[in-house]
């Protein structure tokens, strides 16, 4: 894939924020694409062991910077969705059955790139019994023998299957993270198969398990929430158990797609970071390019070291 398809006419990489709009980009969102050649690397090897990441297929706008800088989000268990969320790129229908050499690939990948930290994510499988489940602790499994590398696992809700939340909890992943991505209010216009306390549930299910993985868990700002409706979001999150948060603005992956309400302004994103932090976060990165796993292993690393060390260790 291309990782500029969807850049502006200025070359910054936005993702095709507010549907590809021309011009609607304030000056805050606009991101130089790195040499191609630094991100050639990652792509081919990608390509070579076939697999994907949201990086990619969400249409991030940081994309090329991290692949310049050698790391990928990989995203497993398939390139369709079983759902139809208005915010996101990953095209809905229905999935190819879970390919059982995928976590291989992917520990290799990890390998190949001298990953520390790793971040594994996937699409939605409301189509297996386990949700996929048993694919991310696979991959878990995989990862820490492998390469030998800490894994942080961004899941979608598994129904709110408790075993299918265990599942993945009994492989020791070192952060378990699960995005509420926006308001309760906006649930039905963004996210309308999902459910905003299903999502609290399956993080408080994480926070209470006994591998006590990092709790994780992001919003994307400018769908059209307030900042009372984020404060109590964030409020949410805390008594469900999340020791981290992210904030990041929204960009519409095409005008198909939910429109972008807002471009937030930097100052009100350090502002609701610094609250975060008075709310008991011990990290909460904020602003318009923070996404879930954006340098995540920086994260992971000013945490204190004894909740990030391997857990099989």
């Amino acid at each position: 894939m291309n990782i500029s398809e969807n850049q502006c006419p200025d070359q910054c990489e936005c993702g095709g924020a507010a549907g590809g709009v021309k011009n609607r980009f304030p000056a805050w969102l606009k991101k130089r694409l790195p040499a191609r050649d630094r991100v050639e690397p990652v792509l081919a090897l990608l390509k070579e062991l076939g697999l994907g990441t949201v990086c990619q297929e969400a249409h991030c706008p940081n994309t090329g910077e991290c692949f310049a800088r050698g790391t990928a989000t990989f995203m497993i268990l398939g390139r369709v969705c079983t759902r139809d969320c208005t915010f996101c790129a990953v095209p809905g229908g229905r999935p190819q059955p879970p390919d059982p050499d995928e976590p291989r690939r992917v520990a290799l990948a990890a390998q190949r790139l001298g990953l520390r930290h790793v971040v594994v994510t996937s699409v939605t499988r409301d189509d297996l019994p386990d949700g996929g489940s048993g694919q991310f602790a696979a991959t878990i499994r995989a990862l820490h023998e492998g390469a030998s590398a800490t894994v942080e696992v961004l899941t979608p809700d598994f129904g709110g299957r408790r075993e299918d939340v265990d599942r993945v909890l009994d492989a020791a992943p070192e952060v378990f993270n699960h995005n509420v991505e926006t308001v309760a209010r906006l649930y039905p216009e963004v996210r309308p198969q999902a459910d905003y306390g299903r999502s609290l549930a399956v993080l408080a299910r994480a926070a209470g398990s006994g591998s006590a993985p990092i709790i994780k868990s992001g919003l994307m700002l400018g769908l059209g929430e307030s900042v009372d409706e984020v404060r109590a979001v964030l409020a949410d999150l805390r008594r469900a158990g999340c020791r981290v948060v992210t904030l990041g603005q929204y960009l519409a992956p095409s005008a198909a797609h939910h429109p972008v309400v807002e471009f937030v302004e930097p100052d009100r994103f350090e502002r609701l970071g610094a609250l975060a932090l008075e709310m008991g976060f011990e990290a909460a990165p904020s602003g318009p390019f923070v996404r879930s796993s954006y340098r995540a292993e920086e994260i992971v690393a000013r945490l204190p070291a004894k909740t990030v060390t391997r857990a099989d260790a």
